[in-house]
């Protein structure tokens, strides 16, 4: 008999316990109706992914034990894949008074005939990037235990168990599993799908045997799950591909099927960004979001990005011009809001801004204010916002991009303000090709928001590149010292000039201060400010050029 095997890929929330059971108690309906014999659900997927602390609360950890109870007791002769916390096998007790023991797993367990089966606690704990399982989990013990399901033997493991050439799946595979079921939370980063299946197609083939792999989907805090779940064959060939971005129950029967196809790489881009908001704003309680539109590129894209993430209707945009907007930046606001179908209020700022400067004058002595008065725009911008969400209940979503916050071209408290940064991750670059993109799906954004020249409009005909070198050298620079530590040094030796690297990297160095009171917002690369990029604010230390 072939071993059909249903995969679930669903979107779960932190500290949802009963939510997320009952999302698996459908998904065990659906398995069924599909005639699966076994239903794979993502790794912690009753707690979600990451708990991060949360493994530290005894209750916590009860209550999706309780949950697991209730689930097993539901099962009949499918049996079902479930990721929890479970009390660990070893415990693992620090020295220090003040460490906390690791007393629990990331576990998965096997249910079936109304019974818990069987637990696996997973072995290789990340402890990089954004991950910090080391630090919560104490590891399993027991790499290559195996279980039978309709006649098959089948290992299951848990995500980055299988990432690890002679890890647990192999050992399984060496014991006699003729499956290897792998459940996971993966998060997403730009081409993290096809990194993922040529490592899984090179497991497949070095054991021997079809590896199902289940992701989990949707976003969480900064972390974003794009599913893309499959199963490989042991030749490495893939059989089934669920889609990016999106819930689904599958099943297989480890040969053939569904492959759907993987998306243009700017497009998986623009899906990570409006699930990211999509599920920040709803899964914390929020149903509406208010953003400034200044008649920018940054402003326009994060507005049509959330239009298609929560609904035109759910937006509330202001434009709020000063003394140095232009007209056309009015213009191009209320027009994008027209072809958005959002609410746009046009609230001029210079009443305020002269008020200020008028008390400005009587401490400083001078109307001369410079940056000064720059940051002052910027302030009274976010108060109106966040009066909004004060007064309305909208998230704040501020529209700042990577390469700005990289090198501090931002205002703390004020173009900084907001509860969700969805262009957090996303070099100005990649911006200006999110909105290409989105435009030929239905040309929303004003082409001149495109073509103008990018400005903060804070002063008299200023430009960003006033301060700023042009976007794409600046872009090429950041990705090189930010994202991969190439020294200034050797970014000098790759051709870029000397002042502009120091110019650069300085900018990057003294605005770890502002990083740190900024926004979360969706990862898309392999290092994003916050997790995953972690620097002192008080460093001294400044790399020699020479």
């Amino acid at each position: 008999m072939t071993l059909r095997v249903a995969g679930a890929q669903i979107n779960a929330v932190v500290g949802d316990i009963r939510g997320n059971e009952a999302r698996i108690r459908q998904a065990m309906g659906e398995a069924e109706r599909l005639g699966a014999h076994i239903l794979l659900t993502p790794e912690l997927s009753l707690t979600g992914y990451p708990p991060e602390d949360l493994v530290h609360r005894p209750d916590f950890v009860a209550a999706n034990l309780e949950a697991l109870g209730r689930l097993a007791a539901e099962t009949g002769e499918m049996a079902v894949v479930v990721g929890h916390l479970a009390p660990a096998e070893a415990p693992t007790h620090f020295g220090a008074p003040d460490a906390r023991p690791r007393e629990v797993a990331n576990a998965a367990s096997v249910l079936q005939n109304g019974r818990i089966v069987g637990t696996y606690h997973k072995m290789v704990l990340p402890n990089y990037g954004v991950f910090d399982e080391d630090r919560n989990f104490a590891p399993g013990t027991v790499p290559d235990r195996l279980w039978e399901v309709a006649g098959h033997t089948v290992g299951v493991s848990i995500c980055e168990d299988i990432w690890v050439p002679d890890g647990p799946p192999a050992k399984q595979a060496a014991a006699g599993a003729r499956v290897l079921l792998n459940i996971n939370a993966s998060p997403y980063h730009r081409g993290k799908a096809l990194e993922r299946e040529a490592m899984l197609a090179e497991r497949a083939r070095a054991a021997g045997v079809p590896v199902v792999y289940v992701n989990l989907v949707g976003g969480q805090d900064e972390l974003v799950f794009d599913g893309t779940s499959v199963v490989i064959a042991p030749d490495g060939e893939v059989l089934h591909r669920s889609p990016q971005f999106e819930e689904d129950v599958f099943v297989t029967d480890l040969t053939p099927g569904t492959v759907t196809p993987l998306l243009d790489p700017v497009e998986e881009v623009y899906r990570a960004l409006v699930t990211g908001v999509r599920d920040y704003v709803r899964k914390n309680g929020f149903s509406r979001v208010a953003l400034g539109l200044s008649g920018g590129i940054d402003s326009a894209v994060t507005a049509v990005i959330a239009a298609d993430a929560l609904g035109s209707e759910n937006l509330w945009a202001l434009a709020m011009p000063s003394r140095y907007s232009s007209g056309h930046s009015v213009e191009d606001a209320v027009e994008l809001a027209r072809r958005l179908g959002i609410r746009c209020d046009v609230v001029p700022i210079e009443p305020m801004h002269a008020s200020y400067l008028e008390t400005l004058q009587g401490l400083f002595g001078t109307t001369d204010l410079g940056v000064t008065e720059e940051n002052l725009q910027a302030r009274i911008r976010g108060n109106l916002l966040m009066a909004i969400s004060n007064q309305h209940g909208h998230l704040v979503l501020t529209t700042g991009n990577k390469s700005e916050t990289a090198v501090g071209y931002a205002t703390l408290y004020g173009d900084m303000v907001g509860g969700y940064a969805p262009l957090k991750d996303v070099f100005k670059t990649l911006v200006y090709e999110l909105a290409r993109w989105r435009n030929r799906q239905g040309e929303v954004i004003p082409e001149r928001i495109i073509t103008k020249a990018p400005s903060a409009e804070l002063r008299p005909d200023q430009t960003d590149q006033d301060t700023l070198p042009p976007y794409d050298e600046l872009d090429r620079i950041l990705e090189m010292y930010v994202e991969n530590d190439v020294p200034p040094s050797e970014i000098v030796a790759r051709g870029f000039e000397r002042e502009t690297v120091a110019r650069v990297v300085a900018m990057v160095d003294r605005s770890e201060y502002k990083r740190r009171q900024g926004a979360p917002g969706p990862k898309i690369t392999t290092k994003a400010f916050g997790k995953d990029r972690r620097l002192p604010m008080t460093n001294a230390y400044r790399a020699d050029l020479t």
